[in-house]
C-alpha cells in the first residue's frame, strides 16, 4: 500500500502523524515545492518525493526535503535535513537547508498545508 501523496491542499496534521506511525515511527519525510507551494509526503525516500514532484511540473531548484515530527511541538516540527538538499552550486553544501529565508518559506508553506 502506497501512503504516497502530493499535498496541494490543507489536510490535518493528523493524517501526517497518521503516516508517521506507519512509516517511521515518530517522522515522516516530505519534499517541498517553494515555487508552487506543494508538498509531497509518505515516501521511504525524498529521492522518490523529488522524482514525482518533477513529474508533476516542478523544477529541480525549487525542491528542498524535510522531516516532519507530528507528535513534536509545532514551532521544533520540523527538520530541514536530506540528501536532496546538497546543492553546491547553489551555495547548499550540506544536507540542512541552510538559507533561513528559505527555511520560513518552507515553514510557511507547511503551515499553510498541514493544519491542526
Amino acid at each position: 500500500m502506497s501512503l504516497f501523496r502530493i499535498v496541494r491542499q490543507p489536510i490535518p496534521r493528523s493524517q501526517i502523524a497518521t503516516l508517521a506511525r506507519q512509516q517511521f515511527g515518530d517522522m515522516v519525510k516530505a519534499v517541498v515545492d517553494v515555487a508552487r507551494g506543494v508538498v509531497a509526503v509518505g515516501s521511504e525516500l525524498h529521492s522518490d518525493e523529488e522524482a514525482a514532484l518533477l513529474d508533476d511540473g516542478s523544477r529541480q531548484g525549487d525542491l528542498w526535503g524535510i522531516n516532519l515530527y507530528p507528535e513534536a511541538p509545532r514551532a521544533e516540527w520540523i527538520e530541514f535535513d536530506s540528501m536532496i538538499n546538497v546543492r553546491p552550486a547553489r551555495g547548499n553544501r550540506s544536507r540542512d537547508v541552510e538559507d533561513a529565508r528559505l527555511r520560513d518559506s518552507i515553514r510557511r508553506i507547511i503551515d499553510g498545508l498541514i493544519v491542526e
